[in-house]
């Protein structure tokens, strides 16, 4: 996901590396954007399943890096974003969800993740170890 790097309102994909950033705090400057993880996940409970969203601080942990360094290796390995999606699929995480701020979001946050496995390692790392070839 894009964001303003000053205020982090979304802008889509198509704008150029800077643009008029139409948010009341940037007040129509000129700004650069940023990448940020914005991720779905269905966590498993001893009750029930249910989705939630990782945003870029949390996600990060779970990634070993931030969006951006993602976004560039999967532009050079297109299958990155399946694989990781697998490594993940399992994975046992202490996680702390909190309700969202805005009343239309729909999904519990994940704010805090701790990795339970002490051989937990990042996606990024497991990705790294990939033969491309």
């Amino acid at each position: 996901m894009q964001v303003c790097r000053f205020c982090e309102t979304p802008v889509s994909d198509d704008k150029p590396a800077e643009f008029i950033c139409n948010n009341r705090k940037c007040a129509g400057r000129r700004r650069s954007s940023k990448r940020l993880f914005r991720l779905l996940f269905s966590i498993g409970t001893e009750t029930r399943v249910m989705n939630v969203v990782a945003f870029d601080r949390a996600a990060q942990v779970i990634f070993g890096c931030s969006a951006q360094e993602f976004f560039d290796f999967s532009i050079q390995h297109p299958c990155a974003v399946k694989i990781a999606s697998k490594v993940l699929v399992g994975e046992l995480l202490k996680v702390t969800l909190n309700t969202p701020k805005r009343g239309k979001a729909e999904h519990l946050r994940m704010t805090n993740i701790v990795p339970m496995s002490s051989d937990f390692e990042p996606v990024i790392e497991t990705l790294r170890k990939v033969d491309w070839s």
